[in-house]
């Protein structure tokens, strides 16, 4: 089927949730790949807009702020202002970010829902859910907890057991407690409205189904899924008291479902942006209702329901507004092979990135690209974000660029070439390079960024293997050294004056006339230019900073996507200003630390989830008594040979006759650590040989959360052989 054409799009990005900073599976499931794309719109100048805002309501924050004893504005306020930030350091360029607590945003949704309740097209249903008679309010999933009925852990929520990962409802709990105030809860009767999607299921079989087989097949296999089902009605409103109220008499105490008004807040903002500058962006309405105007939200795979489902339901039940024309959801990013967890802390916090790697923003973007988890989960390890800067934009990009722009420094005073007769390897170079345009777009347009990446550094691959040929290094030994200018009058700023600058072109040109040798470097420099012309255009959605950087190091601040794959982007006797690096080494130190962070938090994470064995049966004391613990004095240990695990120690027991103990512990400790303590162990163990070596007792040891173990010690001295008891 044919595409349509549009005369602009809408980009929107999954508004995160004000409850915590950003991390790097956000940027690499949504924010990346959604500014690549607004980024190589703009340069095609098309009409764009791009829209981003905080998700400021629902339950979990208004149980931080509990936790706090603060205010759930004081929460939002916090992180909203930290996660604005975050995006504006890594560039990602929302032309709005705002927040669903504002003004405009709960009118407009306010006004959404009525409009769908005085058409008839919520359903109003009585249902019972669990009450907390103490705090007097009925109790959101997350306001639950009991014991899972699967696996039996008794810290699981009323919508999930973080432990075995099964979905639950708060009356499937053992045992349910109120977070609140620590009561039982009891079933309550009360009102809420219903979004009535089963109604809307055969139009959106037929819209997904049949009308957009060429989303991406994670989204799309979870939405033919989903409508395989039957699909139910789904409550648009909660019983709490943090979010926007519903405008309907008699709804005291109810708020409008996060779920229904945080994408509303796509519009709201549009309308804020709008409104701020109505004779650049128009109005509204041009963006959400005008079918030339193409929808594209970009989300992680958690929220591919809402997107494609319920979202498009909702405005679909309205009347008024377009539909998605794509949703190219990103599945997850795991980090060092684990899942990233923010309540776990296992995760990478951008303002924290830049604090230990400040202005590297386009590294971490370069890196997240290239890992995309654009139809799987992927991973991101700090060995590899080393190994692609390293090896790629250090050693690949921008060893290419240092070399054309230094030799072109060296041998040309910095001013661009003139291009001489080509040969088979100019014209072969050219030739890689001229339709990179074209494979791009193709890349974009179909939401594949990792690969149209792979093809931007494909430029400097060619560009290296091309100077490396050409060796011009070689060829400028047989220059005659008296044509050669001297060096050119600068400014105080260290550019070439008018005057100066048309000495050196025309030196140049001198010189490429009178030397056949010259004239070949010049040729091979001039290519060399226009491959890096090409590309701070081909990285720019990619890699803003540096591609920015690099347009001044050529003078080149104007330009468009319409120039890439031309050869002639830096034309001849233009002056390029002073080179720089653009990339630089990380060294082992560096991620090393990275490394041994994460692994402190592994440890916090296992020791906070450390939960005792459950005691043992209880047994007389005339059983405990047959056992005899006593006092021994370590004379000697050493390592059993062939066994890894097997320490061999004579003990003092304090009958004058040493005895002989094999423990499993030589994995914890030396023998050297161990030699002269004062230990615990069972004496009366009948004896049991060992690895050819009879043991006659038994060390005692505690075993710690992470399965390391500790030997019993005394605090005071004591003789050996004296009794525990």
């Amino acid at each position: 089927m044919e595409q349509k054409k549009f005369k602009r799009t809408t980009v929107t990005a999954a508004l995160p949730y004000a409850n915590g900073g950003v991390h790097i599976g956000h940027l690499a499931g949504v924010y990346v790949p959604a500014d690549i794309y607004v980024r190589y719109l703009r340069l095609k100048k098309e009409e764009v807009v791009f829209i981003g805002g905080s998700d400021e309501h629902g339950v979990p924050i208004t149980i931080r702020a509990r936790k706090e004893g603060i205010t759930p504005q004081d929460v939002v306020d916090r992180y909203h202002e930290m996660i604005r930030n975050s995006f504006e350091d890594f560039g990602i360029s929302f032309d709005v970010y705002s927040r669903t607590t504002s003004k405009t945003h709960h009118k407009f949704a306010a006004d959404f829902f009525r409009k769908l309740y005085d058409e008839g097209k919520l359903e109003e249903k009585t249902t019972t859910q669990l009450y907390d008679e103490e705090a007097h309010q009925f109790l959101a999933d997350r306001y639950v907890t009991g014991e899972c009925p699967y696996c039996h852990n008794e810290g699981a929520y009323g919508d999930q057991c973080e432990k075995c990962g099964h979905d639950l409802s708060p009356t499937e709990l053992i045992n349910p407690k109120s977070t609140i105030s620590g009561s039982t809860p009891v079933m309550k009767e009360t009102v809420n409205w219903y979004l009535p999607l089963n109604k809307y299921q055969d139009w959106l079989k037929e819209w997904i189904l049949d009308g957009h087989k060429e989303w991406r097949p994670n989204v799309y296999g979870q939405c033919k899924s989903w409508l395989e089902m039957d699909l139910q009605p789904r409550a648009m409103t909660r019983d709490l008291d943090w979010g926007i109220p519903v405008p309907v008499e008699g709804a005291d105490g109810k708020v409008l479902y996060v779920w229904f008004d945080a994408p509303i807040g796509y519009i709201s903002n549009t309308k804020e942006l709008c409104e701020r500058d109505p004779q650049r962006w128009g109005t509204w309405q041009k963006w959400w209702q005008d079918p030339d105007t193409r929808l594209v939200h970009f989300i992680g795979k958690d929220n591919i329901v809402f997107h494609c489902i319920i979202f498009p339901v909702m405005m679909k039940a309205h009347g008024d507004y377009i539909m998605p024309d794509n949703v190219p959801a990103n599945e997850f990013l795991n980090l060092e092979n684990d899942k990233i967890s923010t309540s776990r802390n296992w995760a990478i916090w951008l303002h924290e990135y830049l604090l230990d790697f400040p202005g590297k923003q386009d590294v971490l973007r370069y890196v997240l690209t290239a890992n995309a988890p654009e139809t799987k989960d992927n991973n991101f390890t700090w060995k590899d974000f080393q190994e692609r800067n390293n090896s790629e934009l250090v050693a690949i990009y921008g060893n290419f660029v240092n070399r054309a722009l230094q030799l072109t420094k060296k041998y040309f005073g910095g001013v661009v070439p003139p291009c001489g007769t080509l040969t088979d390897i100019d014209r072969q170079a050219i030739l890689e390079f001229k339709d990179v345009k074209e494979r791009m777009e193709q890349l974009l347009d179909q939401f594949k960024f990792r690969e149209a990446q792979k093809e931007a550094m494909n430029l400097a691959r060619i560009g290296n293997r091309y100077i490396t040929e050409g060796e011009p290094w070689k060829l400028w030994k047989d220059v005659d050294a008296q044509l050669i200018q001297p060096a050119a009058e600068r400014r105080p700023d260290g550019t070439l004056t008018p005057a100066a600058l048309r000495r050196q072109a025309e030196v140049n040109s001198q010189l490429c006339q009178q030397s056949e040798a010259a004239s070949r470097v010049a040729t091979i420099l001039y290519v060399s230019l226009q491959l890096v012309g090409n590309l701070s255009i081909a990285f720019d959605p990619f890699l803003p900073f540096s591609s920015n950087r690099l347009r001044k190091m050529l003078d080149f601040m104007t330009f468009d996507w319409s120039q890439l794959g031309s050869t002639d982007i830096l034309p001849t006797g233009k002056m390029l200003q002073e080179p720089q690096l653009l990339f630089e080494k990380i060294d082992d130190d560096a991620i090393q630390a990275q490394l041994d962070r994460l692994e402190r938090i592994r440890k916090e994470n296992e020791a906070a989830a450390y939960k005792a064995e459950p005691i043992k049966k209880n047994v007389d004391f005339s059983e405990w008594e047959k056992v005899d613990i006593r006092v021994g004095h370590v004379v000697s240990c050493e390592r059993v040979k062939k066994s890894k695990k097997l320490l061999q120690f004579l003990i003092d027991d304090g009958t004058g006759s040493p005895r002989t103990i094999l423990s499993g512990i030589a994995e914890h400790y030396s023998p050297e650590e161990l030699i002269g303590k004062d230990i615990l162990f069972i004496a009366n163990l009948a004896p049991r040989k060992i690895m050819g070596i009879e043991s006659q007792g038994m060390i005692l040891s505690a075993e710690n959360y992470d399965g390391t173990l500790s030997v019993t010690t005394l605090t005071k001295p004591v003789k050996p052989g004296s009794k525990i008891g």
